[in-house]
């Protein structure tokens, strides 16, 4: 499985023949334009968590021609920019709901921003998760009980997705929460269990070095935490290897 950081949440998986876009915003890169462009796959799939600008990005109408399928957060039905997509290719998902075709099944969970994050089953057999804004969303100086209503949405939400084995977990460790940056990622690898763990929400910080604390329960899973976009690795059940 090959995957490559474009932007802030955004990544592009490969996995044999089939191709998986999730919350590209922006590819400064263009490693999803090379690819869409060398046509090397039999399937591409497009996902986005919802509609926060640094999440969805409209120039991925352009790959519509080669695109199985847009699998889009139910929020994003309600945006003036989703009228430039193809409505016949655009599957909308609400929290909880499953699609599938003749090559991937689809399973969405709720999140604790807005709209939803994934599960996606390949071909393959392999399973990623995608959390989107999915976290457990502490700031230092919000109010008490903002706070606690946080932890609690978090923790609720985090118990469907307890054992749920996946290979690839694409989660947010966002600089901007400080010391509390890794609160979310230490609950959901210690309930979900992913084979791997690949950070993300990181603009302008550097890369993450996972503490102790994370460490303790992550134990020996593979971790990538990518800064730069067109990084990319490929996972084979053991490690992340370095592509170049």
């Amino acid at each position: 499985m090959e995957l490559n950081y474009l932007l802030n949440s955004g990544f592009m998986i490969r996995d044999e023949k089939t191709l998986l876009v999730f919350d590209d915003y922006e590819d400064p890169a263009g490693i999803v334009d090379a690819a869409y462009d060398k046509g090397d796959f039999d399937r591409l799939y497009i996902f986005v968590t919802h509609a926060h600008f640094d999440h969805f990005g409209t120039h991925i109408r352009a790959y519509a021609p080669k695109t199985e399928r847009y699998i889009f957060g139910s929020d994003i039905k309600h945006t003036k920019r989703v009228k430039m997509f193809p409505t016949k290719k655009i599957t909308y998902m609400k929290r909880h709901t499953q699609w599938e075709d003749d090559a991937i099944k689809v399973y969405s969970y709720d999140s604790t921003d807005v709209g939803v994050s994934f599960i996606v089953e390949l071909p393959s057999g392999k399973r990623i998760y995608h959390a989107g804004d999915f976290n457990w969303w502490h700031w230092a100086d919000d109010t008490p009980e903002n706070i606690e209503l946080a932890e609690k949405s978090f923790k609720r939400q985090l118990k469907r997705l307890e054992n749920t084995e996946v290979d690839v977990a694409f989660f947010p460790v966002d600089g901007r929460l400080g010391a509390s940056q890794e609160k979310g990622a230490i609950e959901f690898v210690n309930k979900a269990k992913p084979k791997s763990f690949v950070a993300m929400h990181r603009v302008d910080y550097p890369m993450w070095e996972p503490s102790e604390n994370f460490l303790s329960v992550a134990k020996d899973m593979p971790i990538w935490s990518p800064t730069t976009p067109g990084e990319n690795r490929v996972y084979d059940g053991n490690k992340f290897w370095r592509i170049n």
